[in-house]
């Protein structure tokens, strides 16, 4: 059988991994133009096609998917004269890989739903390297006859595929997580500060942590800047963290419940941002609890 067609939106660095994965695999991929040409160049030289809209990416492909920053992208890829329901074609698939606002997900299903097409939302878990071999765990949230459709696809793309309900159950269990996770990454990273404060070496206090049930992989990331001084072993920037945890407080918001742990971390993150911190991986976190520390005993 012949592969999908596939048009892809969001060339970023989890993205870029993933165009590259389906297209040492054989598939057609359809992109479009952006500002940052290095990846959406290095994708047309392995034989992608750009378009200019994303109105036209929709008409040439069977499987759209989407890897961008947040629900106000997706929505603007989405909609308006030049979006893609403006040129979709009936059952044709489209899969928001991303972590977006469950409630605008919903949104988007019925309005697709209503030109014959169909929507899943499938963010994922693990790094670009990852992606690359193809080894992304996915969520995929949508009607189970699409997840069985797309199953082929999604395989070439991760190691650990989840069926994990309907529309919306996806970004709903990434939002849980990334709240964990990132809860996890900012004690973590004040933790090793605080060591510094107390002159205890960064390595001590890390084999005796993961010596326990602290160990995490979370915990190897924030070590991973923390003592080997790679930031890039966790690649998802302060902005995305931020952006993460406000949309977990909105749902908790939207669900009318008062969320008591998520504050500390949404506060810390806009302090980071604020700080000048939002383009830094979040291992570098490290550093921020340092210059907080740092300040606070100049006052």
């Amino acid at each position: 059988m012949s592969k999908p067609v596939i048009g892809f939106i969001g060339l970023g660095l989890m993205g870029s991994a993933m165009v590259e994965r389906l297209q040492s695999l054989g598939y057609q991929l359809n992109i479009i133009a952006h500002h940052n040409r290095k990846n959406i160049d290095a994708a047309v030289e392995r034989g992608a096609v750009e378009y200019k809209t994303a109105r036209q990416l929709a008409a040439n492909s069977d499987i759209i998917m989407l890897c961008v920053d947040s629900s106000a992208s997706v929505e603007a890829m989405v909609y308006g004269d030049d979006g893609i329901l403006a040129g979709i074609n009936p059952q044709t698939l489209v899969i928001d890989f991303g972590t977006s606002l469950p409630g605008s997900t919903k949104k988007i299903g019925a309005d697709m739903a209503a030109k014959g097409a169909r929507y899943m939302d499938a963010p994922l878990g693990r790094t670009p390297a990852h992606a690359v071999d193809g080894l992304l765990n996915i969520m995929v949230a949508g009607e189970k006859v699409d997840f069985e459709a797309a199953l082929p696809v999604l395989q070439d793309l991760g190691e650990n595929v989840f069926h994990v309900g309907p529309l919306g159950a996806g970004h709903t269990l990434k939002l849980i997580n990334n709240f964990f996770a990132l809860t996890t990454a900012c004690a973590m990273s004040e933790a090793f500060a605080m060591a510094d404060l107390a002159e205890l070496p960064r390595q001590k206090l890390y084999d005796v942590m993961a010596a326990g049930p602290n160990k995490s992989g979370m915990m190897d990331f924030i070590k991973a800047y923390a003592i080997d001084g790679d930031p890039q072993a966790l690649a998802f920037s302060v902005a995305n963290a931020a952006k993460d945890i406000g949309y977990y407080s909105a749902m908790a918001d939207d669900f009318g419940v008062p969320s008591q742990i998520s504050p500390a971390t949404k506060t810390t993150l806009e302090k980071a941002k604020a700080g000048g911190w939002s383009d830094r991986m979040v291992p570098e976190l490290v550093g921020f609890f340092e210059q907080l520390f740092t300040d606070a005993n100049k006052s």
